[in-house]
């Protein structure tokens, strides 16, 4: 087995690996760079492999999956849940960057027709060399792991993953078979660990209550796969007597969510929340929300398009109203000049915001101690490759695993080629 690192190296974002047997190849995972001109992985030409496998729907691990797709003749190989999330989340990449971006809305149509839907905890054949499995990473509604094996040598993909429960999903499966003689890890907050999330819970409740009952507005800019549902069970599951009202693309991923509650730790949490929301439907609906105290959750989580721009201009002038980053934002985006300085662009003019700004560390990735938890539930002696990291997290993290776990441990850049 050979593993090429196409992208995600010494990075987040654009996670993209390349493995290669005596005959054939397959990809895991295939994201991108989401700005203003997106940017994708190391080229790959779809001759030299026969299938996709997706760990999850974040654009970030599949925003580039829909170039292998402009013809027939590749498979891919993912959950249910996740191709009907990549596929909202795709279109509506198409619709903002749609310039930029060298596919079109047929490729994923093509994409969808080419997909075979896998069940965790079932080995399934990727090509004729490979056989692989999908494992539940706790880290989105149809996220998961990949063990994936090749004449004797069985290697794992971390993907996203986050092994602590939340009010929406159940923590990460760290049963992963057998000896293993790789592992692909994330490093995300390799360097960082999270609070309690009980405590998270706690302080984010009591915080809700305390600006709408001082007459103000709670904004909750959110992710809306995951991110958006999570904040709203909460408040149902802490008897949170105020109005909760959700907005944006959070309502389509809503409808999956419906339709697949096998994915989610508490689904009649999940019902009820739901079935207690109040759902924008549309301009006048949202102009009239803003006038009312009231928690608003709504995409995007990073404030840099959505309905939350709207709300965000319309509440951040008022000191009696609050805003609340449960979302990673990344450095230049509207969400972290917000939180950082305070500041936001208000009919094209930076203005300073008046409403109180508070983060919450809702986070859906494995923290530092949770990042070595993974191995002590790892058989063999694996080399371990560790991805998917700001900075030099992931050299400080490969050195970590080797001085605790005395595993040969190291952090490749894109380019590079490993023989397992």
């Amino acid at each position: 087995m050979q593993i090429t690192f196409l992208g995600g190296a010494r990075e987040v974002g654009k996670s993209a690996l390349l493995l290669k047997g005596e005959r054939s190849g397959i990809l895991l995972d295939y994201g991108s760079h989401t700005g203003r001109e997106p940017s994708f992985p190391m080229h790959v030409k779809p001759r030299e492999i026969d299938s996709i496998l997706l760990t999850h729907a974040h654009l970030d691990h599949s925003g580039g999956v829909p170039l292998f797709f402009l013809r027939e003749g590749l498979d891919l190989f993912t959950t249910g849940v996740t191709l009907e999330i990549s596929m909202i989340l795709l279109e509506d990449f198409i619709k903002l960057s749609g310039f930029f971006l060298p596919f079109e809305y047929e490729d994923l149509l093509t994409m969808s027709k080419s997909t075979r839907r896998v069940s965790l905890n079932q080995m399934f054949q990727a090509n004729s060399e490979f056989r692989s499995e999908f494992r539940n990473s706790g880290h989105i509604p149809g996220g998961a792991t990949i063990v994936t094996e090749n004449d004797g040598r069985r290697m794992l993909y971390t993907g996203d993953i986050n092994l602590r429960d939340s009010q929406l999903l159940k923590g990460a499966d760290l049963d992963f078979g057998g000896e293993l003689d790789a592992v692909v890890v994330e490093s995300t907050y390799s360097q960082t660990d999270h609070e309690p999330r009980g405590k998270i819970e706690e302080t984010f409740v009591g915080y809700a209550n305390e600006v709408v009952e001082r007459g103000g507005i709670l904004l909750v800019p959110a992710f809306s796969v995951g991110r958006a549902q999570e904040i709203a069970c909460l408040l149902r599951s802490r008897n949170f007597k105020h109005i909760v009202v959700m907005d944006g693309m959070a309502l389509k991923v809503n409808e999956v969510l419906f339709r697949n509650q096998e994915w989610l730790r508490d689904p009649e949490l999940f019902r009820k929340t739901m079935e207690n929301i109040e759902v924008v439907s549309g301009w006048a609906h949202r102009r009239k929300i803003v006038r009312h105290p009231c928690v608003i959750i709504s995409p995007a989580g990073m404030l840099a398009g959505g309905a939350s721009v709207f709300y965000n201009r319309e509440i951040s002038t008022e000191s009696r109203n609050g805003i609340s980053i449960v979302a990673f934002q990344v450095p230049g985006s509207p969400g972290r000049t917000l939180l950082e300085r305070g500041l936001t662009i208000t009919n094209g003019k930076t203005t300073k915001v008046k409403a109180e700004i508070r983060r919450f560390d809702f986070s859906g990735h494995a923290g530092r101690s949770e990042l070595f938890e993974i191995f002590e539930h790892v058989k063999g002696r694996p080399k371990v490759y560790a991805v998917h990291g700001d900075g030099d997290s992931c050299e400080k993290f490969a050195s970590e695993i080797s001085e605790r776990f005395g595993l040969d441990a190291t952090a490749p850049q894109d380019g590079d080629t490993v023989n397992v």
